[in-house]
Formats: structure tokens, C-alpha cells, sequence
């Protein structure tokens, strides 16, 4: 047999794997999943291009959340599959550990061009847990080499997620992330959350009420001593708890109080990174510049693990003191800097800007709110909120049976409409890759308006 044979009959092996249903669906544990009731009618995707997945049944399934908020550029994208495809050819593996290769470096120069203000240093991992993580490790080391190492406290907030290393568990606000893994992190408080459905029902945007709330940091502060307090971390729109959108002014103001009292400020933007609401980041949108930002799922367009965590050059500087041989911040992962996650970084980013998609995320953005917003008034649907690309249904909840309902819609979406939603609770979360059209939008809002209907 060829060469060439040899390649083609493994081609189409490992083809066949992926396209063909499993004999058994017994040995995998599936994360964040009802594996019982998953398993007794699965939803198995076999392939993927553009919008769509296609399952083991050959239907093709409209893609409304970007796989898992990640896919921003769709899938299968050529720039990106042929990056991978000669990367993992040339160099698989590259220790970064007083070693390197090219990409992090040139990666991290282009991200650090799509940041705000001053992040322009960025630390490489492998998902947004391990981003939170390393951000609430640097801020603590911050502090301390600068000579506040009483500064140990984080402030997260209700309803936050954060990922779910034990950094990010105990920041977070959750309650079943939180409860079966015991204390978690000591020093950790929480702000209240900014969900207001009997205020903000059907807010077309930012909520007009809730920056009152930000106050509750002041309080917290004020109950701790400033002096203890090394960060505040808030994900600009909440998309775990089910999409909760800040009300006008109230980022602002939580930069003002932090600014005050000499607290970093992290925005977790795993999902509202690299377009999702508009701009590379939603710092920029909302017009305010934390410290640092966490981000993952878009940086490579979901293809291949990364996560990342911008880093101001005022705190890169603070761990520049000391000797040149001394390592300056003992953290890091065998994967940091991967260079197939570089490489598919590197070809998402020229995805992005060869087809514009960021600005196409933000014009489509009124008919994407105009579409969502005539579901109001279907049975069960007690609010709808949106941003950007980013969108909610909130369902009322059954009698003794809460997230039943929205799990329906979600499973008969994808059944009978051939559409992928995010459940989360009673909410159905929506977040389209930015490659999505008119028609699209138009196909989303029909089936799940006679989805909501027949759930009824």
C-alpha cells in the first residue's frame, strides 16, 4: 500500500469514529449534565460547518449558541482548519517553561493590540477556569510584592460563574457549584446579583434600574477594611446564571469604588470576548478598563483549549523587581502557550478580521433584539433580555418542578426543530455565532416561538 493509500484509509477511519453513533453511552461521565436522562434520548453531534451541526441522524441542527459560547466564527472555518492542520505537523509541542516557540509570543502581541487601555501583557492556559485562577493567583502575588500582602480577600458576586477550579468555585456565586466541594477559598464574600425581573422585565438592553447595587461593594469593603481586599471580580454579562445583563452605569460604578480604595478589578470575558457584544471585549463596550480580563471559548473559535489572562503593564511591572535569574511568579501549566491553540488563536483572529465579524455582531444587533423581543407574550415567558449577541428567555417555572419547562423547549428544539439552545434553569440562553444572518435570526425565533407554544 502507498503512502498516499496509507493516509487515505486512516482519513477515513478516524472519519468513520466520529460520524458513527457509540455502541455504549455507559462509561462517560458527562460534565454539567443529567447523565440519566441524557442518556435515555441523547443528542449527538457528528459533524459541523458554518451554522450548523449535523447529528448521528444526519439532521442538520441551526447552531444558536455558538457550540458552548465559543464557536464565534462557526465552525470548520478554512483559515482556522488549515492552521491546525499544518501546526500539527511542524511543531505539536513546545515546552514554555524557560523554553519557547514563536506563537505565544506573536499571539500574545496581536491579543494585546485587541485589548483596552494597558493590558498588554497576557498569560496563557488552557480554559477559563485556569484564567480565573491564574488571575486571582497574580492578583494576590501583586499585592504582596508591592507590600500589601494583607491584601487576600476577593469579592465576587451572586449568581457569578468563574469556572470551576476551587479559585474560581469559591469566587463564584452558584449555589450547586459551590455546595458539594466544601468551604472553597477562605476570605471570599459576594456582592448581590443584578437580576431584577420585577423591575427589568423585558429590558431591550442595558436595565434602566439596579446601579443602586453597586453599592453593595462599598458595604462589603466597609464590613472587611479596604486594606484586606485584593480584588473584585464580576463578568461583565453572566451568561451561566442566565444572561444577566448589568443595568446602565453600574460597571462604572464599580470601577470608581475600586479605584478608590486601591482594588483590581477583573472582568471575566470568556463569554463576552471577541465579539459576542460587539468589540473585542465587552470592556470596551461598556466603556470601562479593569485591571485584568480572563478570557477563553472565542480565542480560538472553540477548536482547540486555551484560556487567557490580560494583565495590566503597571502590575506586569510590579513583578519586574527583582533579580534577572529569579522567577517572578512561580504559576503556570504544562499547555501554557500550546502551539496548536496558538496557531488556531492566530488564524480565529484573522478570521475575525477578514470578515469583520465583530462589526457584524454589533449592526445585527437590533434585529436581533426587535426578533427576540416579539416571543414577549407567549405563554410562560415572564422576560427576555439581550446585549449584543447575547440573549435570554426566561420561562415561568412548573409548580414544584423549576427548570422542567425551559428543559422541554430546550429538548424539543433540538428534536423536533432541529435547533441548539443553552438550558440553564428556566432560562433558554441564545448566542448565534457571529456568522449568522437575517434568516437565520428569523429561523431561531420561529421554532422556539412554536416550541414555547406546544410546551405550553
Amino acid at each position: 500500500m502507498s503512502a498516499d493509500d496509507t493516509s487515505s484509509a486512516l482519513a477515513n477511519h478516524y472519519a468513520r469514529q466520529n460520524l458513527e453513533a457509540p455502541g455504549s453511552l455507559d462509561h462517560f461521565w458527562m460534565p454539567f449534565t443529567a447523565n440519566r436522562q441524557f442518556k435515555a434520548k441523547p443528542r449527538l453531534l457528528a459533524s459541523a460547518s458554518g451554522m450548523h451541526y449535523r447529528d448521528v441522524d444526519g439532521n442538520e441542527v441551526l447552531d444558536a449558541t455558538a457550540g458552548l459560547w465559543c464557536c464565534n466564527a462557526g465552525h470548520a472555518r478554512p483559515r482556522i482548519v488549515e492552521a491546525v492542520k499544518q501546526q500539527i505537523g511542524t511543531l505539536d509541542f513546545a515546552p514554555n517553561f524557560s523554553m519557547s516557540s514563536p506563537l505565544p509570543f506573536k499571539l500574545a502581541e496581536r491579543l494585546a493590540a485587541l485589548a483596552p487601555g494597558d493590558l498588554n501583557k497576557v498569560f496563557f492556559s488552557n480554559s477559563g477556569s485556569e484564567a480565573v485562577d491564574s488571575a486571582l493567583k497574580i492578583a494576590l502575588a501583586y499585592h504582596r510584592v508591592r507590600g500589601e500582602g494583607q491584601r487576600t480577600r476577593f469579592i465576587g458576586r451572586e449568581k457569578g460563574y468563574h469556572g470551576v477550579g476551587f479559585g474560581g468555585m469559591s469566587v463564584g456565586g452558584l449555589p450547586n457549584n459551590r455546595k458539594w466541594f466544601g468551604p472553597g477559598l477562605p476570605a471570599v464574600s459576594h456582592i448581590r446579583h443584578t437580576l431584577d425581573v420585577t423591575r427589568n422585565a423585558f429590558s431591550k438592553g442595558l436595565p434602566a434600574h439596579g446601579i443602586e447595587l453597586a453599592e453593595d461593594l462599598e458595604r462589603q469593603i466597609a464590613l472587611y477594611d479596604a486594606s484586606t481586599v485584593a480584588a473584585v471580580i464580576v463578568e461583565p454579562i453572566s451568561g451561566s446564571a442566565g444572561v444577566v445583563i448589568p443595568p446602565q452605569g453600574y460597571l462604572q460604578r464599580l470601577r470608581e469604588i475600586c479605584d478608590k480604595h486601591g482594588i483590581l478589578l477583573i472582568f471575566d470575558e470568556v463569554i463576552t470576548g471577541f465579539g459576542r457584544v460587539g468589540h473585542a471585549f465587552g470592556a470596551q463596550r461598556f466603556g470601562v478598563t479593569p485591571d485584568m480580563i480572563t478570557a477563553a471559548k472565542g480565542i480560538t473559535n472553540g477548536c482547540v483549549p486555551m484560556g487567557a489572562t490580560f494583565v495590566s503593564d503597571r502590575m506586569f511591572d510590579a513583578f519586574m523587581s527583582g533579580p534577572d535569574n529569579a522567577i517572578d511568579m512561580f504559576h503556570g501549566y504544562t499547555y501554557s502557550g500550546h502551539p496548536l491553540a496558538c496557531a488556531a488563536a492566530l488564524a480565529t483572529l484573522d478570521t475575525y478580521e477578514e470578515e469583520n465579524l465583530f462589526d457584524k455582531a454589533l449592526s445585527l444587533g437590533d434585529y436581533w433584539q426587535e426578533a427576540l423581543h416579539s416571543l414577549k407574550g407567549l405563554p410562560n415567558v415572564i422576560d427576555i433580555r439581550n446585549f449584543g449577541l447575547v440573549g435570554a428567555i426566561e420561562m415561568a417555572p412548573r409548580a414544584g418542578a423549576p427548570g422542567t419547562r425551559a428543559y422541554d423547549v430546550f429538548a424539543r428544539a433540538f428534536h423536533e426543530g432541529h435547533l441548539l439552545t443553552r438550558v440553564t434553569g428556566d432560562v433558554i440562553a441564545l448566542s448565534p455565532p457571529l456568522i449568522v444572518e437575517k434568516h437565520h435570526i428569523d429561523r431561531i425565533v420561529d421554532v422556539l416561538a412554536d416550541t414555547i407554544r406546544a410546551t405550553a
